[in-house]
């Protein structure tokens, strides 16, 4: 899952390099935050949030696959 969303994000991205992705545990779910240069932060949103709510559905499709909770942070 880690993987997916670093793919996506570096496909958004002006600087792909910046883009880093790491994962904790909260409880009993997988917390992915997603870090990226500052002037990107624009495209991974996108407008009125659209790109990192599909970016979220696509997230929790992929955890649903493996029986877990998945929460996507933009920092």
């Amino acid at each position: 899952m880690q993987e997916l969303i670093e793919y996506i994000a570096k496909s958004l991205a002006s600087k792909p390099e910046d883009v880093k992705v790491t994962s904790e545990m909260e409880d009993d779910r997988m917390v992915l935050k997603l870090e990226v240069a500052p002037e990107d932060k624009g495209k991974i949103i996108g407008r009125q949030g659209r790109v990192a709510q599909a970016m979220r559905t696509l997230l929790r499709v992929a955890a649903i696959k493996d029986d877990t909770r998945v929460i996507l942070e933009i920092v």
